[in-house]
């Protein structure tokens, strides 16, 4: 007898966690692996974070928390949503859970029922479509190839819409491919929102500070405040403040949705760490300053990994608006007859899945393959690393296109 539920069933490991975990096991072995793959900043956690967290553990910080979050961390976010969105929120609108995933996974779990269709415009985040299937939902993937930027037109997402459709999911700038959703497809969702009152609008703001090339930042809230009853904001630390293992997140909406929420958590997690909602708070509500100090290496990398990228022949990339991910299109690599009989000998019919095996196990790069966002014409490259480890991978990836020929 195995005892097996039956909801795993549709559900597939994190495909980013299995390539970061077998580029460890291969630097274990003495191997001088590039990873490309992990969704974290490399730099440390500022300073003042740091502090706000040994302060509160001196001072016996150490116990339960409030369900919901304490008190002060919340105060921090609202004044965060005042000073950077200019959006009001009480208290009771309010959530922090351990990471922005489990705001996600808590808000599916307290909004979907049994076949209720949740559309995700693709590529898209590797968890989004499995969380929604956890939650008994059914996500319709609206596909935006390279030559739309990644970025779905609306009509596209107005034809996927049906009487079951529950929620939009959008994320921008987007993980993987750092797309930055343009302001007029975020007024057309806007007007969307106020022709079908049955429909909640989730907005994954987790890169909200990572914007390069002077943009500023909007979303669908900051169009149409008065539709608070119809739209969901999810954020958190983790990557605008290097705060990934510290994992707090947070999310803003309806009270009524925040409160089922939080009974959801209750029964699950209860409270984030009592040390890191004090640091969180200092992040939040301290010097923004070394969020611009990090945002200003990003773009330098960015630009390197573009010019590195567009230079290898038959790849085609472009500059990423925000994020810290490059999500080339290797279509015409995929072509090449040498590749063609990699994917026969693995018998595997993911391109993207294939030519990211090979690029680990002969070229000690890692990097995750498209087909786990929903777009298997092209991988995802993070260069949250060093210009030094950026310009090594990149020079071993276009060898290894370079070898195919």
């Amino acid at each position: 007898m195995k005892f097996s539920a039956h909801r795993l069933d549709s559900v597939e490991p994190s495909p980013t966690l299995a390539i970061t975990a077998r580029a460890k096991e291969l630097r274990a072995q003495g191997k001088d692996v590039i990873g490309f793959g992990a969704g974290e900043p490399d730099f440390d956690t500022p300073d003042h974070i740091k502090q706000a967290a040994v302060k509160a553990l001196e001072a016996g910080q150490t116990k339960y928390t409030p369900v919901g979050g304490t008190p002060g961390l919340k105060k921090a976010i609202i004044q965060k949503f005042q000073r950077d969105n200019n959006l009001e929120f009480a208290p009771g609108e309010i959530i922090v859970s351990v990471g922005g995933k489990q705001v996600l996974y808590n808000l599916f779990q307290a909004t979907l029922n049994p076949d209720d269709e949740v559309i995700i415009p693709a590529p898209y985040w590797v968890s989004y479509a499995d969380i929604a299937r956890l939650a008994q939902a059914k996500p319709v993937i609206v596909s935006a190839g390279f030559d739309q930027g990644y970025i779905p037109d609306i009509e596209h997402i107005r034809a996927a819409l049906t009487p079951k459709t529950r929620m939009i999911l959008i994320n921008s700038p987007s993980n993987p491919t750092g797309a930055v959703y343009p302001d007029e497809e975020l007024k057309q969702l806007a007007e969307l929102l106020k022709e079908r009152s049955d429909i909640l609008l989730v907005t994954d703001d987790i890169y909200e500070h990572i914007l390069f090339d002077d943009r500023k930042f909007l979303n669908v809230p900051m169009l149409v405040p008065e539709l608070k009853d119809q739209w969901f904001i999810v954020n958190g630390v983790s990557k605008a403040y290097s705060m990934t293992g510290w994992r707090i997140g947070y999310g803003a909406g309806p009270q009524y949705i925040i409160k089922n929420m939080e009974t959801i958590q209750g029964q699950s997690t209860s409270g984030a760490t009592s040390i890191a909602q004090a640091g969180a708070q200092a992040a939040l509500s301290e010097s923004q300053e070394c969020v611009g100090e990090m945002r200003k290496a990003f773009q330098e990398r960015r630009d390197l990994v573009t010019r590195m990228l567009s230079s290898i022949p038959g790849v085609r990339a472009f500059a990423p608006g925000g994020a810290f991910y490059i999500f080339p299109d290797l279509s015409e690599i995929y072509k090449k007859p040498k590749f063609q009989a990699i994917m026969k000998e693995k018998n595997d019919e993911s391109a993207s899945r294939v030519f990211c095996a090979h690029l680990l196990d002969h070229y000690e790069v890692a990097a995750v393959p498209g087909v786990a966002f929903g777009d298997d014409t092209g991988i995802r490259i993070s260069y949250a690393l060093s210009e030094e480890h950026i310009r090594k991978g990149i020079e071993r990836l276009g060898n290894m296109i370079h070898d195919l020929d």
